[in-house]
């Protein structure tokens, strides 16, 4: 019987730029689409959709759309504009390369597995129709939960779902929401995921930790 010491009961992943590359073109044709069947002004639009940015990761969408719709007088088509962000969700959310098998050996190592994500509401309406579905003990939403990275309440929710202590966790990251000094005051170990060529954050770039250039790299860690 293989022995080996476990540093890390528990690993918990952030979604969006590290179990997913985040697809920037995509995103911007998709935002393109929104404005055209919104009937939008795109500067009006694109200032108010990341001014209120965070008001729709910690709540639910329609009402959110539907005010920011109101203060841009916009008469286009709302479920039309809901479909197209939930579509483009589903299609984007395609795991790294290595993300399953990572995920799938830390299984088979006896891991619990969490992911906290800073997302709307379209996130967890297609999330049973990814690969990631089934292979997390815990899986934290922002908008579901009312509250977003690095806010410690998300961190303690994740940990308490996955039945460990903070102290016995590894929270690997882009660095994005201050997600990573974030889990380090909640009490974990964090790693940031550095992949090479991909453009970080601010507060990505800011990060002086520790830090791996894939996924994969996380199974020496724990």
């Amino acid at each position: 019987v293989e022995r080996r010491e476990v540093k890390f009961r528990g690993v918990i992943f952030d979604l969006w730029q590290t179990l997913v590359p985040w697809p920037t073109q995509s995103a911007n044709e998709m935002y393109g689409r929104l404005v055209e069947t919104w009937g939008a002004d795109p500067e009006a639009f694109y200032e108010l959709w990341y001014r209120r940015r965070r008001e729709r990761e910690t709540g639910p969408i329609e009402p959110h759309l539907r005010s920011i719709a109101d203060e841009l007088r916009l008469t286009g088509d709302l479920e039309a504009v809901i479909t197209i962000r939930r579509d483009w969700t589903l299609e984007s959310l395609v795991p790294r390369p290595d993300a399953i098998s990572t995920l799938e050996e830390l299984r088979r190592r006896g891991h619990k597995l969490g992911m906290i994500s800073a997302c709307s509401q379209d996130v967890p309406e297609v999330w049973d129709r990814t690969p990631f579905s089934t292979l997390f003990d815990s899986a934290v939403f922002s908008c579901s939960v009312g509250f977003s990275k690095p806010d410690p309440r998300i961190y303690a929710l994740a940990v308490e779902e996955l039945g460990v202590e903070p102290a016995d966790c590894l929270f690997v990251g882009d660095g994005a929401n201050d997600e990573l000094p974030g889990a380090e005051r909640a009490g974990m170990t964090a790693v940031q995921l550095r992949a090479p060529g991909e453009q970080l954050t601010a507060e990505g770039e800011r990060w002086s930790g520790r830090y791996v250039e894939r996924l994969s790299d996380v199974l020496e860690l724990v």
